[in-house]
Order: structure tokens, then sequence, then C-alpha cells
């Protein structure tokens, strides 16, 4: 099958890596990063150790080049246009459509909308299934390890409807209670909303057993798979859910740009989320009547660049494999737990048997703004602070972590760098 990436002109080394140690799980790390311009930069006048991928990853140049190309010669609008020029990036967009659903597995390209990023999809679901199924009493469950993006939509429907959000606890070790999450589950949830991957402690869910235990009663689930889907393979078909959603700037596509994915039938039921230009069938001053999904979602002019752009971010990650990418990642993740574990006074938070790709930590005394800083003198990317999860820094009793997050680029010589960093502020600050 031609990818889209093939119709960009892509050159094949950025689908298809060259032959590698068996270390690197079949991926020539080394060709990898030299398709990301960014890591080749200096920081502080040492080399870029970016490790900061659960914010944001970095880009490949079969990206950027897929971004620049459209908007240097086929920029037009979408859907509306008989021209040369409309009629190529429409071609293009739904391309890119159809990128996705392979990603996902999804059974139809009509379950695939386009948003601006996760945030955008769950605010969507929230706002349109929310509205419509939830009511006075009703109850939204989620749990003590989402991000706010997956807490304050369901907070501010059940302030409207006055319904209840309840929360599933979570172990020392960062594990979601299963039984508690279970019993939780009653007569009045209307909705399951539940993180694929946690941003802060690297959990990886056991989503397919929680969401059967959700439809045995009758309840659908959404899946915030931003920090899932560049790590781990995702067929939604397989795990069953209802709706699941990412952002593309975490699985290596632009920023501004995500994916809702939901089941035709809960779609086409769902009323619009916004009203405007492309997502009427007609239009009188009496009555307008709505396309059918996906277009019923997805009102004025999109960000069609970005969509084609995360379109090829996904044949990328496709190309590479990403069973490699994770077991190369999950080896990046014990090395580092290993060695950063081993520092005195080095806290890890969260440490489930079942992780991706993310380790946070605390160095006593030492605030993570404080850490993060004099990491970033040494040209160390890492995240300080709550990572848009107070909740979850309180369950744990602090205010904020040190988050390392790793990518495909990575390496353990990197890791090394960050050890060597965390040595150093700790002699700064007396320890």
């Amino acid at each position: 099958m031609t990818t889209f990436a093939d119709r960009l002109q892509v050159e094949p080394q950025a689908f298809a890596p060259s032959r590698a140690l068996p270390q690197d799980h079949g991926l020539d790390i080394a060709a990898i990063r030299a398709e990301f311009p960014i890591l080749s930069r200096t920081i502080n006048g040492r080399r870029l150790v970016y490790l900061d991928n659960a914010a944001t990853s970095q880009k490949p140049r079969a990206v950027i080049r897929a971004l620049a190309r459209y908007y240097e010669q086929e920029n037009a609008n979408i859907h509306r246009g008989v021209h040369w020029l409309s009629v190529q990036a429409t071609e293009e967009h739904d391309a890119a459509r159809r990128s996705v659903q392979r990603f996902l597995n999804a059974r139809r390209e009509s379950e695939i909308v386009f948003v601006r990023g996760a945030t955008e999809a769950i605010n969507l679901v929230a706002q349109t299934f929310g509205r419509t199924h939830v009511a006075a009493g009703d109850e939204v469950l989620i749990t003590a390890m989402e991000h706010h993006s997956n807490i304050v939509p369901w907070q501010m429907l059940c302030e409207e409807k006055g319904a209840h959000l309840k929360v599933a606890p979570i172990d020392d070790r960062g594990q979601l209670l299963v039984d508690e999450f279970q019993k939780l589950i009653g007569p009045r949830t209307r909705i399951v909303a539940v993180t694929h991957v946690s941003n802060v402690l690297g959990t990886v869910n056991p989503v397919r057993e929680l969401i059967a235990m959700a439809h045995s009663r009758g309840v659908p689930v959404l899946l915030d798979g931003a920090q899932a889907a560049p790590h781990l393979s995702v067929d939604v078909q397989h795990l069953d859910c209802d709706f699941y959603v990412f952002s593309g700037h975490k699985v290596y596509g632009p920023t501004g740009i995500g994916v809702l994915y939901g089941k035709a039938a809960l779609l086409d039921a769902m009323p619009p989320y916004q009203g405007g230009g492309d997502m009427i069938a007609s239009v009188t001053f009496e009555k307008t009547t709505y396309k059918k999904s996906p277009s019923k979602f997805e009102a004025g002019t999109p960000d069609i660049g970005g969509a084609i752009a995360l379109g090829v971010a996904l044949d990328y990650v496709t190309g590479l494999g990403i069973d490699r990418i994770a077991a190369h990642e999950h080896d990046l993740l014990e090395y580092a737990t290993e060695k950063v574990g081993a520092i005195p006074t080095i806290r890890l938070i969260g440490t489930a048997s079942h992780r991706a790709g993310v380790l946070s930590f605390v160095l006593d005394d030492v605030h993570p703004h404080d850490l993060g800083t004099i990491l970033d003198g040494d040209g160390i990317a890492v995240r300080a602070g709550h990572h848009c999860a107070q909740p979850l820094m309180a369950r744990f009793g602090i205010p904020a972590t040190t988050r390392a997050s790793f990518a495909v680029y990575n390496t353990r010589e990197e890791i090394d760098v960050l050890v060597e960093g965390i040595k150093k502020a700790r002699k700064v600050f007396g320890q």
C-alpha cells in the first residue's frame, strides 16, 4: 500500500530504518536521530538531551517537509473549491484521515474526527454525548491519575447538570485499584473516562479489562490516549472503547491537531459541538440541518496542513514499527529506573509493574523547578512541575516532580548524562 508519505516524495529511509544492533530492537537509532534536526542543536554550549517527550515530541524531517510542502505548493481551503489546489488539498486531507484510521484500526473512516488535540476531543465528548446523557444525580467515573484535561471537562459537566464526579483510587505504586474501580460503576454511571497511560506515572492501565467491566453495566468508555499513542499499539476495535483521543504533537506530529475516535453509532447520535461552515447540509433562517460525522464536528476551516503532517507522522511511526519503538523505550525506562533510582535521596514517583515512557522523581529538599534549571544548564530538557495533574500530586503528598520522558530517538547515553546532571545538582545543594 502506498502511504501518504510516499505521495509527498519523502525519502524511503525516513520510513525504513537500516539494520541495527539487536539491543536497539531492530532500529538504527543513529539513523533515526539524524531525521530529527533539532537533536543536533546545542543548548548552553552542550549537546541537547531532550527528555521532555511526554510534553511534546520532536518532529522528523518527513513531518516538517510535509507541512512546508502544503503551505509552499498546495495551500487552499478544502471541500468547497473546484480548482486544482482545493481538490489536491482535499484529497491529501482525506488521505490523512485514512492514515489515522489505519493507525487506530478504526472500522470506518467516518469514525475519525480531527480536533485541536486530546483536550478538545474530551471537551467535545463531554459537551455533546455528556450533555445528552448525564442528568441530575448521575455519575461520571474517572481515576485519581488523570490529567486535568480529563478532569475539568467532566467537572464542568457535573456542575452544570447536578451530577457527581466519582474518582477511582490508586495505590502507592501508582497502580489503579481495579476492584475499587469496579465497585464505583453503579446504576447512575453514565460514562467512564480513563487515561490509557498516565502522563506522570507512566502507568499503563488495564484498559481492556476496565472497558469490559463498564460495558457489562452498559456504560460507555472514553480513553485518553495522549500518552499511549506514541508508545503502544492501539487497536480500538480490539479494545472495544467507545471513544479514544490523542494529540498529534506527542506522536511526532504538529501542535494544534489531534484526533477523536468514536464508534459510528455514538457519533451519529451526538449533536454538533460547534456551528459554522462545512458542517451543514442546508441552512435557512428557519432551520439548519447537519452533515454526518465527521463533518458534523469539524466546523470552519480546519488545520489542513496539520492534519496532512499528522498523517505523515503516523505513517512514520508505523514504518518504524510501534512494537519495536515500545521495546526500545521499555529498555530505556528500565535503564533509567535503575540508574536514577540508585542516586541517594532520589524518590521515584510511580513504580507500577507496567509502565511506558515516563520516569518521575523528587530529589529531597530540592524543588523540581530548581533541579530542572540546573539540568537545563547542561543542555538537558526535562519537565518540572505538577504536569497538569495536581490531584495526583496531592495523592503522593508532593507539590511537583521532575519528569524524564522518552521517545524512539533517545539513548542510554543520554540517560547517563541525566544521571550525571542530577549528581551535579546534589552537590550544588549540599547533598
